[in-house]
């Protein structure tokens, strides 16, 4: 579906119509004097797929898995 472009003004005057259209699987683009500057999508829930990082590099603090000290181990520990 290809995209609607519609000028600052209708997007303000129809939002609401527009959102449904999005919703529904439409992409709309709002304009300011012709040029484009936002875009309107449909929200994908399932966008996030896991393992996508995968061989990418992380960061954790030094002392990450470091034990805890043992006044913190007495609070938690039974």
């Amino acid at each position: 579906m290809p995209a609607k472009q519609v000028n600052l003004y209708e997007a303000k005057t129809h939002l609401s119509r527009l959102v449904d259209e999005a919703h529904a699987g439409a992409e709309v683009i709002i304009a300011k004097d012709g040029k484009p500057m936002a875009k309107l999508v449909p929200i994908d829930r399932q966008q996030r797929k896991f393992g996508t990082a995968k061989g990418e590099p992380t960061w954790m603090a030094d002392g990450f898995d470091d034990p805890l000290p043992e006044d913190m181990l007495k609070d938690i520990a039974p």
